[in-house]
């Protein structure tokens, strides 16, 4: 897994006034956390930053950081944005061991046709669009699909029926549904049709 790379700089002033105007020259205020380290205000370049999570992985990359010539392998972790502009105000880097599992949040991809949902005239319900997962930073893929091939009227796929790669396992309650079927407009009424006596 290929490492983006980041410079950051340790020398700004903490406040939400000076925050302003790091975000109105270009730049990002930012803290980098991590297990014995001491929590490190820094300020990361908006557009570098963006480059640096714009790959395949996307906010789940491995990022080389360099404040002012402290070195951390860091991933961007609680992402706060502008409530309107929805621009990036606010970032953590969480330090991580390569070598070590992580939790991350990953896509989830509706891949098949469910024919027999189809033809009963039901329709597929994804109730989940992304999942928690454990994995080293080298395993976590990019997305997961979920096949909706054999989904069945009424039926359900779950969390633990999701076909994941090696080294990764879901890191919350693997009985949630992620995909169920529910009856279609047609369907739907003639379900909620009362009889009619003879």
């Amino acid at each position: 897994m290929s490492h983006a790379t980041l410079s950051a700089t340790t020398s700004r002033d903490k406040g939400s006034r000076n925050s302003r105007r790091l975000r109105l020259a270009g730049s990002i205020p930012a803290v980098v956390y991590g297990v014995g380290v001491e929590p490190l205000p820094i300020a990361v370049d908006a557009k570098l930053f963006r480059t640096a999570v714009s790959g395949e992985q996307g906010l789940n990359s491995l990022i080389d950081l360099d404040a002012d010539g402290q070195k951390f392998i860091v991933m961007a972790r609680e992402i706060q944005r502008h409530p309107v502009r929805g621009t990036v105000a606010h970032v953590d880097f969480h330090i991580v061991d390569p070598n070590e599992p992580v939790i991350v949040e990953v896509p989830l991809h509706i891949v098949g046709d469910a024919v027999e949902v189809r033809h009963a005239d039901w329709e597929v319900d994804q109730q989940m669009f992304s999942v928690e997962i454990l994995a080293r930073p080298s395993d976590i893929p990019t997305h997961l699909d979920v096949d909706i091939t054999d989904l069945k009227v009424g039926g359900t796929i779950r969390v633990d029926e999701v076909v994941m790669p090696k080294g990764v396992v879901p890191a919350g309650d693997a009985s949630v549904s992620v995909v169920t079927s529910r009856p279609g407009r047609t369907a739907a009424k003639t379900v909620a049709a009362p009889e009619v006596g003879v």
